[in-house]
């Protein structure tokens, strides 16, 4: 489970909607330089991500990433959820 598990319990409560939706919140309101630093680090760890999954899966890489989404959703959502959760925190402690 992550960090985040508890968080994820009673969301409506805690977030008055999904992490996804805070986040897009505070992508538009905070500051527009921590927004691009941190959207462009995100970027650049996805690639990073690519290229290795690329090294040890193959290049059909994005077929599996596919079928896992559907295989293994509930996880999936969670993990979304915690990063959501994790990229408000950093955007929004740069911007204090």
């Amino acid at each position: 489970m992550s960090k985040y598990s508890a968080l994820f319990e009673d969301e409506d409560d805690v977030f008055l909607g999904s992490p996804v939706s805070k986040l897009m919140d505070i992508i538009f309101t905070a500051n527009n330089d921590v927004v691009r630093f941190d959207l462009e680090n995100f970027i650049r760890q996805r690639a990073a991500m690519e290229m290795l999954l690329e090294e040890s899966v193959g290049e059909d890489y994005f077929d599996k990433m596919k079928m896992l989404e559907v295989q293994r959703a509930d996880e999936l959502e969670n993990k979304t959820k915690s990063l959501a959760i994790e990229l408000t925190g950093e955007i929004v402690s740069k911007s204090e």
